[in-house]
């Protein structure tokens, strides 16, 4: 059996959510197949990430201390396929890149890039949307303009090029790998196909005429431009009084996930007509580096350009009131359910907590009870008696006072 590693390093937003918990599923269909998918747990190689790069990420970096050596160590007892996935690893340096590459066999194993990539039309507005859902309040305005300065200064500059300048990002992954082993997968354009993506992760990764449960459950979902509006409002409010292990699952998943993102009829959130032919200028500079390099294409390298300007286009910064307004009372009616949900859990626990106070009263008032405490305090009023309740407690392997 051929040792081969295929490491799906990104690019975020471009299917790898659905990718993932279809690979993590499907953990024993794989290996019957000889493929290993290295997971214990559904985020297992998002951990690894963030261990590999060192990465600050709301104190998950403390539960990832080990995890990428772990993983890697798996890695190289597998004598099969194995694959690795998470979208992070593309803003990884060349000195992490080159740590993970040797971590998993390379040179001695055939590893294989794998690339997942999507237009900018798209990519942008999408971009700033996960920073919206990651608490930040920076308008699309201010967002565009950070990563259009062609210093690229600052957080937010850094990790969307980090992440998205596909040239850059084989030029750190893919240095001394042979083309043949570099393989890109484009996104599909809006109205194709629907399994197309998948069918070209499947070339990408071997995993075709494989029968896997693809009955997706994680997804990482899109907002409408006035769902984005109202959670950027929401930022701005409330950031200084919910802190972030309570945001995650408030806003991010109750609100933007399972609430807002359903709202389908609501204008899309798209890239600004008058930023639109620099978005298809660069990617077309892409398109022709990545030709000139030779790498595998799994698709048509002409998805990178994107779709036309979205007429008319919403302005995100400027939203409908009224439609803003209709999402607010979703947002509402979301978090009332929730609250009256965890209301019921207290009650639940109150009257618990009000039963074992009960027992426990009518436990003081037994006769034995109160004997053995007439018992005790007589032994502790002498030395003798205290060495005694010592060697009790010892043998009971309880040295608590009640005992």
């Amino acid at each position: 059996m051929t040792k081969r590693v295929l490491l799906h390093v990104g690019t975020p937003k471009t299917g790898t959510s659905y990718l993932q918990d279809v690979l993590f599923r499907n953990q024993q269909a794989l290996e019957d197949a000889g493929i290993l998918y290295p997971a214990d747990r559904f985020d297992a190689h998002f951990l690894a990430a963030l261990d590999l790069m060192v990465l600050p990420w709301g104190g998950l970096e403390a539960e990832a201390h080990g995890a990428w050596d772990r993983m890697a160590d798996e890695v190289r007892q597998w004598h099969g396929t194995t694959i690795i996935s998470h979208e992070i690893l593309a803003t990884a340096s060349r000195v992490q890149a080159a740590r993970a590459m040797s971590s998993l066999g390379h040179p001695d194993t055939e590893v294989h890039l794998v690339l997942s990539v999507r237009d900018l039309v798209r990519q942008i507005p999408a971009e700033w949307q996960e920073n919206i859902k990651h608490r930040r309040g920076f308008s699309f305005q201010e967002f565009l303009a950070t990563i259009q300065d062609p210093h690229r200064e600052g957080p937010v500059a850094t990790w969307f090029w980090g992440v998205q300048e596909i040239p850059d990002i084989l030029n750190r992954w893919a240095a001394d790998l042979p083309p043949e082993r570099v393989h890109l997968v484009t996104v599909p354009s809006p109205g194709g196909p629907p399994n197309l993506l998948w069918e070209r992760f499947c070339e990408a990764l071997g995993l075709t005429g494989l029968e896997l449960d693809r009955g997706g459950e994680r997804t990482n979902p899109s907002l409408g431009a006035p769902e984005t509006a109202l959670v950027r409002r929401i930022n701005l409010k409330a950031n200084r009084v919910v802190p972030p292990g309570r945001y995650r699952p408030l806003v991010r998943e109750l609100l933007a996930h399972q609430t807002l993102s359903r709202r389908t009829g609501s204008p899309r959130l798209t890239l600004p007509p008058d930023v639109h032919p620099w978005a298809q200028e660069l990617a077309g500079a892409w398109i022709d580096e990545i030709k000139s390099r030779g790498y595998h294409v799994i698709g048509d390298l002409g998805d990178l350009v994107g779709p036309p300007a979205a007429q008319p286009y919403t302005d995100p910064d400027h939203p409908a009131e009224a439609e803003v307004a209709d999402a607010a009372v979703d947002a509402i009616r979301a978090l009332l359910v929730e609250n009256g949900r965890l209301l019921g859990v207290e009650e639940h626990l109150n009257a618990q907590l009000a039963e074992t106070r009960q027992e426990l009263e009518r436990a003081h008032f037994r006769p034995t009870y109160r004997a053995r405490k007439k018992i005790v305090r007589g032994l502790e009023s002498s030395r003798f008696g205290r060495g005694i309740l010592k060697l009790y407690r010892f043998g009971r392997g309880n040295s608590s006072r009640s005992a």
